[in-house]
């Protein structure tokens, strides 16, 4: 029986980032009630994670990185890049927390006790690079996951993200290696500024990196055109073991941070392709989404794909 994971922690309410940050603790409360509401909750396996060892996640970041969200932790705040991704009294340990639920999910998928799960945590983390945070991410969850995976032994590691904004900390650490395959779907030109469709990879990672540029004003029909021919060939061909998906829904339609306008049906159909091709072994972590209502929908759609998938 196909069973789905739900993976969440009331800690990552805790992270404050501020009245009036994009980012905020009301995004999981609309993710959690919509899960609960619809009925999905009753049918998946929920799991509350434990904070992950700082050594687990210094073989993804520099120590320093670490150290410095947990200065500012203890510190009670603090604002790190600039001025957007900030740090409040639990924000550290919600984030070692975040990057826990992260690899308990892929240990649960990889050992068969779920056919696949979604994270619901916070904060978010493909922006956070290997030497800084930053664009709201304190660590790389999905980073630190695809590493785990690999340890256990996973030969190829798929991370597909289709949040609206191009995920430069995943490409800049895996965009050496050939073993960790990234591919994005985003706004461009939009922060941060990365993604463009010539960066194709580094060195022995050279064509493990594929970037498809979207302008603004994209909608269903465009994202799933190249979703459907250029991403998914090109995961086909890599043949990943394990499929981890930087799951942001700010390129909906009512997102304020977005020019684009998905809707919940492409979110739906993008996550029923990669579950097909996966064969269950997929991974989904929450990244952006900053409209409540096309966040909440959004993930309903994407989490009920993974609990009834439906065949392309």
């Amino acid at each position: 029986m196909n069973t789905t994971g739900l993976v969440s922690h009331p800690i990552f309410l805790q992270h404050d980032t501020g009245a009036g940050h994009p980012e905020r603790p009301d995004r999981l409360r609309a993710v959690t009630a919509r899960l609960r509401e619809c009925g999905l909750t009753a049918e998946l396996a929920s799991h509350e994670p434990q904070p992950v060892s700082p050594e687990i996640i210094a073989r993804t970041h520099d120590t320093e990185v670490i150290a410095r969200v947990r200065r500012g932790s203890e510190a009670g705040s603090a604002v790190l890049d600039g001025g957007d991704t900030i740090v409040s009294a639990d924000s550290y340990q919600a984030a070692l927390v975040a990057v826990g639920g992260a690899i308990d999910a892929v240990d649960r998928v990889l050992d068969g006790v779920w056919t696949n799960a979604f994270v619901a945590c916070r904060p978010p983390g493909h922006h956070a690079e290997r030497d800084r945070s930053m664009g709201f991410c304190l660590f790389n969850n999905i980073a630190v996951a695809a590493n785990h995976a690999r340890g256990r032994g996973i030969d190829r590691v798929a991370i597909v993200d289709w949040d609206v904004h191009h995920g430069n900390g995943t490409q800049h650490i895996f965009e050496e290696r050939n073993d960790v395959f990234y591919a994005s779907l985003h706004q461009w030109p939009w922060y941060p500024g990365t993604g463009a469709e010539s960066e194709i990879g580094k060195g022995d990672g050279r064509g493990a990196t594929l970037n498809v540029p979207l302008s603004s004003g994209s909608g269903d029909t465009e994202y799933l055109a190249h979703f459907e021919t250029a991403l998914m060939p090109a995961l086909e061909d890599f043949d990943p073991g394990l499929i981890l998906v930087s799951a942001g829904f700010d390129a909906h339609v009512h997102d304020p941070l977005s020019g684009t306008r998905v809707t919940e049906d492409a979110f739906a159909r993008m996550t029923h392709l990669l579950r097909d091709l996966a064969g269950g072994n997929l991974v989904s972590l929450l990244e952006g989404g900053y409209d409540l209502e096309g966040l909440a929908a959004s993930v309903e759609a994407h989490v009920g794909a993974l609990v009834e998938p439906t065949r392309a």
